[in-house]
């Protein structure tokens, strides 16, 4: 396979005035990753102040409903609400280690801004945010936390004022500042070295799944599900079980409301090969190669492409990809809160949603682990008009 790619996607499309940086980074990976004294530091730093390892937790109500054995990767119980800290915890301590006073990033839900933020608090960095207009208002909670934690936070204006338009801006702030910034690109998705760095970083999940299922249910899963819009979650519980043939993986992608017409964010159900934010990669786009909007319930899978790892898993066929509307994630957001106590981000809601649309395909007693990616609470602000008008003042 070459460098920065998988099958066909991946690469470096970026402008010239980008590879020096791209090249740092690319070497600081090779120097500094895997040295002795970063992994020490990173370990303990995701053991004492992130929480790790997040819990593995078999659902006693609905493994009873579903007649299999549903778990839950925890990394919602992470510092922050949820798995986007372990990466910015492994770049911020790279930038630290580069010699640079700042990071930048950008976000959409939110959660990957206050990861970035609680980072760079932590290891005295400076950290500028950029989001979209539109996802300032409806993840406003997030923006405070942002602020508290010390960082700037950019609305961004331009575009559909969402993800696509703040990681643009972010690119544009990393090509000013290139010396003494580093970009703590929050997905799998970008030019390389970007999409291996960061699922490297997530990968940590994989791992501790595949020992806590070892030692809590006497083996591996039989499927694992995760929600994809750039894709770090999955790619970070995917990953350890590539090679393991007999694991089913599952990527679910938001479907928008589902009505004929209606904007998604499915890029590998739906779209079609193209570049975005420096590599090929699968995308929705119009006939003339006009990036399409994206919509989904969920702020952090309101993205129109997905990293190339996955549109390299998908053309393989070793991972297989599925839609979910919005009314399906709010069902099982409402569904896992009440049979369950566990109140999940809306975008790990698609995970459980295809679970349940398809429980009756799946065998009788398998093991079926979703990664629940993050906690609710910063997604109140969007299901209590949808759930609670009906509630008397």
């Amino acid at each position: 396979m070459r460098k920065g790619y998988y099958e066909m996607y991946g690469g470096q499309f970026v402008p010239e005035l980008l590879m020096p940086p791209l090249l740092e980074l690319e070497q600081a990976m090779e120097l500094i990753v895997p040295s002795r004294q970063f992994q020490e530091e990173l370990g303990l730093l995701l053991r004492d102040y992130v929480g790790r390892p997040s819990a593995l937790y078999k659902c006693p109500n609905l493994s009873k409903d579903l007649g299999f054995e549903l778990w839950l990767k925890r990394e919602d119980l992470n510092h922050t609400g949820a798995h986007k800290v372990n990466n910015t915890m492994g770049q911020a301590l790279l930038t630290k280690r580069m010699g640079k006073p700042r990071i930048i990033a950008e976000t959409g839900a939110g959660q990957h801004g206050v990861a970035t933020a609680t980072a760079a608090a932590m290891l005295d960095l400076e950290c500028e945010v950029f989001m979209g207009a539109v996802d300032t208002e409806r993840q406003a909670h997030n923006v405070r936390r942002m602020q508290l934690l010390g960082a700037k936070v950019t609305a961004v204006q331009t575009g559909t004022k969402t993800l696509k338009d703040a990681t643009n801006a972010a690119l544009r702030a990393w090509i000013a500042r290139q010396q003494d910034t580093h970009y703590c690109v929050g997905s799998v998705v970008s030019a390389h070295p970007f999409p291996q760095l960061v699922r490297d970083f997530q990968s940590i999940i994989g791992r501790e799944v595949r020992k806590q299922m070892t030692e809590q249910a006497g083996g591996l899963p039989d499927i694992i599900v995760a929600c994809v819009g750039g894709g770090s979650n999955a790619m970070g519980i995917f990953h350890e079980f590539v090679p393991e043939t007999s694991v089913r993986l599952v990527g679910v992608e938001a479907g928008g409301t589902g009505e004929p017409g209606c904007y998604s964010s499915a890029s590998i159900c739906k779209g079609t090969n193209g570049v975005l934010h420096g590599s090929l990669t699968k995308l929705l786009q119009t006939e003339d190669g006009q990036i399409e909007p994206s919509h989904s319930i969920s702020a952090g899978l309101d993205y129109p492409g997905t990293g190339p790892e996955h549109a390299g898993l998908h053309e393989s066929g070793r991972a297989e990809y599925h839609q979910v509307y919005d009314h399906q994630a709010l069902e099982a957001f409402q569904i896992l809160c009440r049979r369950e106590g566990i109140i999940p981000a809306l975008e790990s809601s698609h995970a459980v949603a295809w679970v349940l649309a398809n429980k009756d395909s799946i065998a009788p007693g398998s093991r079926v682990v979703v990664n629940l990616s993050g906690r609710g609470d910063k997604d109140m602000g969007i299901v209590e008009p949808l759930l609670f008008n009906d509630v008397e003042a």
